[in-house]
């Protein structure tokens, strides 16, 4: 059996030292119960709204970057992986404003920000394990690989993840090993195949969620995401990310160009 990481206290109004501690050690944290199921609700509904527009709209790209639909378990056609959805979407703007989301910048320093106009803004991750999915698994990978490959330098950069399902250890999802933010710049890239090797590791962790947890998790880490055990309506793993990052402010826009690394998004199934 996986290894479970074990949850932290809520987070509150400030960070603990304990939870900086912890985080520091790790390069992850996991904190319960920071939104209600109600708020999951408000938020999913948002999300539609923006799935509906552009499904209606044949829209292929947000600020340069692909968006990737797939089929949902009754046959119709679902977007798996949105990008700057928080700029579709006053309810998801509005979210981002939460106070708490400024209390984790803490874990970088400074300089830190959310990355709402930059990366891939607001991602949204929807995955059903179904024969007809295009987004069940990812595989190991640090984000550094996305610096190198735009020429820069490697920078801290966190990934925030709002949980948005209840999610066992049997239903897949976020894998990771902890500590690794402090290896080598040879072993953040290369000691496993970046999105090719999809091979459970004995160091990993994985994560007992409850909707409505948020997670936190150094993208110089090596994780990957596990593939579902199960099938159809029980597979459903729905989760929105949004990035800490530090360094020179770079937003995207509609003239974006579509990086390099999404010729790898064909490996992402």
């Amino acid at each position: 059996m996986v290894k479970i990481i074990a949850s932290s206290t809520p987070l509150g109004a400030q960070l603990t030292e304990a939870q900086k501690r912890s985080f520091a050690e790790l390069g992850v944290i996991h904190f319960p119960g920071f939104i209600s199921r109600q708020t999951v609700a408000d938020l999913w509904r948002a999300v539609e709204a923006v799935q509906a527009d552009w499904i209606a709209t044949g829209r292929e790209k947000v600020n340069g970057v692909p968006i990737k639909y797939g089929t949902d378990t009754d046959g119709r056609k679902i977007v798996q992986r949105f990008a700057f959805a928080n700029q579709f979407s006053p309810v998801l703007a509005e979210f981002l404003k939460d106070p708490r989301f400024g209390e984790l910048l803490d874990l970088v320093g400074t300089g830190a920000r959310l990355g709402i106009n930059e990366k891939d803004g607001l991602v949204v991750n929807h995955y059903v394990n179904i024969d007809a999915s295009q987004f069940t698994q990812m595989g190991w990978h640090t984000d550094s690989v996305r610096d190198i490959f735009l020429g820069k330098r490697i920078l801290p950069m966190l990934n925030v993840g709002i949980h948005l399902d209840d999610q066992d250890p049997r239903n897949g999802g976020l894998r990771l090993l902890p500590g690794t933010h402090h290896q080598s710049k040879w072993n953040m890239l290369f000691r496993k195949k970046s999105f090719v090797d999809t091979k459970e590791d004995p160091n990993e962790v994985a994560f007992d969620i409850h909707a409505g947890d948020l997670t936190v998790h150094d993208g110089r880490c090596w994780h990957r995401v596990q593939r579902s055990s199960l099938v159809g309506e029980a597979s459903r793993r729905r989760v929105m990310y949004i990035p800490i990052i530090a360094g020179k402010y770079t937003p995207k826009t509609e003239h974006s160009s579509t990086p390099i690394y999404h010729r790898f998004q064909h490996l992402v199934k």
